[in-house]
C-alpha cells in the first residue's frame, strides 16, 4: 500500500462511524468480524435532496478477494473492496480518487459515505445507504404505472444554466416500462444509463465510479420532454428536449484546431519520474504520434485509455508513439504520480504518461497556445512522421454510443494506417521550426 492509499485510509478510518461501548471495566470484548452479503444490492445515494438509486453485486466471502460490481444496464464496473474495521469497508474508485466508505449494520445493510480523496479537496461527499436483494433501481415490482408513451428513440436536449451548455443528444431505448440509454455531448458521453418510465415521467440514473447522476424528466402532452439533470451537491440543470431522428453534435473533428501560421505541436512536461519530455525528443521523430489531453477524474479519458491502450501495445512496433498528457485535480507532481501512476498500472498503459498540471480547460489553452481553444478532456491530436498535426478529436464517444464508436474506431485506424504507410525518410525536426510553439 502506498503512503499515500495509507494517509488517506487513516483519514478515513477516524470519520467513519466506529467504535464500541466500553465495558464498566474498560475492556472491550474481540470486535466480530462482519461480512458483506454476496448478490444484488440497491444502493440510494442523496444528491441534491434527491433520492439517487443505483445497483451493485457483491461476490466473495472473504474480502481478500472480493468484488464489487457496479451494474448500469450492460455496463459492468469491478472495484476492490477493503476491510478497515470489523463492520467497516473501502471500496476505492479504481483511478479516479474517490471511494465508497460504508459500515456494516448490525441488519445486514450498509451506510455510509461517497468521498473526494483528493487531499484538501472539499468536495463531494455523498451520503449512501445499501439493501440486499433488491434487483430493481426505480420502482418495486409489481409496482409498475403504465408508460403515458415510449420515448425510445434520439432527442436533441437544450439546457439552460447561468453558463452556456451547448445542446446534447440523448439516445433512449424503452421495453415497457424500462429505460436505458445514453446522453452525448461535444465532451463525450454519459456512460449507459437505467432507469424507468412511470405514466408521463421518466428517470436515468448512472454510477460507474465518477460522482453519480440522475436525469428526471416529464412526457408532455405534445410529445416534447422537460426535465432536470442532478449530479453532485447543488448541480441541477434544467432541459427541454425534442424527438429529432436527425439531431446531431458539432463535427468533433472541427471543433479544435491549430491556430493560422500553425502545423506543429511541441511540449515539455514531466513524465512521472521528473524527467522532462517534448515531442522534439529524438524518441518521436520520423514516428506518427498520438498526444491524449486527459485527466485521471475524467471517466471519459478512462473510456478512451481503455481504447488506446491494447490498440498502442499491438502497433507500436509499425511506427507509432503516444503520449498522455494527464491534468490533475492538484497542480502536484507527487499526487499526480499516485493518480497517473494509478491509471498506467490498472490499464497497462505502455507509452509516456506526462504530468501538465492542474485541470483546467484555460490552463491547458495557455500550455498548449497553439490550439484554437481547449473544451474537451479528453482530445486527441495525431501527428504524422513530418511532426505536423493532421487531426484533433475532441471529446470521446464510448462503445455504448452504438454506431458513433464504430464510426470512430473506424476512422481512426484508417488515418492511423494512413499515416503509418507514409514515407518516414522525410521527417522534419520539430525544434527551432518557426510553426512551432513550446509550452512549459
Amino acid at each position: 500500500m502506498s503512503v499515500h492509499e495509507i494517509f488517506k485510509g487513516a483519514v478515513l478510518l477516524s470519520s467513519l462511524f466506529i467504535g464500541g461501548q466500553a465495558l464498566a471495566d474498560g475492556v472491550q470484548p474481540a470486535p466480530v468480524q462482519k461480512t458483506i452479503k454476496e448478490g444484488v444490492w440497491r444502493g440510494v445515494f442523496n444528491v441534491s435532496e434527491t433520492q439517487v438509486p443505483f445497483n451493485f453485486e457483491f461476490k466473495g466471502k472473504d474480502f481478500e478477494h472480493a468484488t464489487f460490481t457496479l451494474l448500469n444496464g450492460t455496463r459492468r464496473d469491478d472495484f476492490h473492496v477493503k476491510r478497515i474495521a470489523p463492520d467497516s469497508v473501502f471500496i476505492k474508485m479504481n483511478t479516479y480518487d474517490a471511494a465508497l466508505v460504508a459500515k456494516i449494520n448490525d441488519d445486514g445493510t450498509l451506510s455510509g459515505e461517497y468521498r473526494s480523496l483528493v487531499p484538501g479537496f472539499r468536495g463531494n461527499s455523498l451520503p449512501f445507504t445499501a439493501e440486499h436483494g433488491k434487483k430493481y433501481r426505480f420502482v418495486e415490482p409489481g409496482k409498475d404505472v403504465a408508460p403515458a408513451a415510449n420515448i425510445s428513440g434520439k432527442w436533441e436536449l437544450k439546457f439552460y444554466s447561468k453558463e452556456q451548455v451547448p445542446n446534447k443528444v440523448a439516445i433512449l431505448k424503452q421495453t415497457g416500462n424500462r429505460l436505458t440509454g445514453v446522453i452525448m455531448q461535444v465532451t463525450g458521453d454519459s456512460r449507459e444509463l437505467e432507469g424507468t418510465v412511470q405514466g408521463d415521467e421518466f428517470v436515468l440514473s448512472g454510477f460507474t465510479g465518477p460522482s453519480p447522476k440522475i436525469y428526471k424528466g416529464k412526457i408532455n402532452p405534445d410529445g416534447t420532454i422537460s426535465g432536470v439533470i442532478s449530479a453532485g451537491i447543488y448541480d441541477n440543470t434544467k432541459f427541454d428536449g425534442v424527438k429529432d431522428d436527425k439531431a446531431e453534435l458539432p463535427d468533433p473533428y472541427k471543433i479544435t484546431f491549430l491556430k493560422e501560421g500553425y502545423k506543429k505541436l511541441d511540449f515539455s512536461f514531466p513524465d512521472l519520474t521528473g524527467k522532462q519530455v517534448s515531442l522534439s525528443d529524438d524518441k518521436y521523430k520520423g514516428k506518427v504520434v498520438i498526444v491524449e489531453i486527459v485527466g485521471t477524474w475524467c471517466p471519459n479519458c478512462t473510456d478512451q485509455t481503455v481504447f488506446l491502450s491494447p490498440w498502442f501495445n499491438k502497433n507500436q512496433k509499425r511506427g507509432v508513439e503516444a503520449i498522455a498528457i494527464g491534468f490533475e485535480q492538484k497542480d502536484d507532481l507527487e499526487y499526480a504520480k499516485y493518480t497517473l501512476g494509478k491509471l498506467r498500472d490498472k490499464y497497462d498503459v505502455k507509452y509516456d504518461i506526462l504530468f501538465g498540471g492542474l485541470a483546467d480547460k484555460k490552463l491547458v489553452s495557455q500550455k498548449l497556445p497553439a490550439l484554437n481553444k481547449f473544451i474537451a478532456f479528453p482530445t486527441t491530436i495525431i501527428i504524422d512522421r513530418k511532426g505536423e498535426v493532421r487531426e484533433i478529436y475532441t471529446g470521446y464517444t464510448g462503445t455504448v454510443t452504438g454506431k458513433y464508436y464504430k464510426a470512430y474506431e473506424k476512422k481512426f485506424n484508417a488515418l492511423l494506417d494512413e499515416l503509418i504507410a507514409e514515407d518516414a525518410t522525410a521527417t522534419a525536426s520539430v525544434t527551432g521550426d518557426k510553426n512551432t510553439q513550446k509550452s512549459k
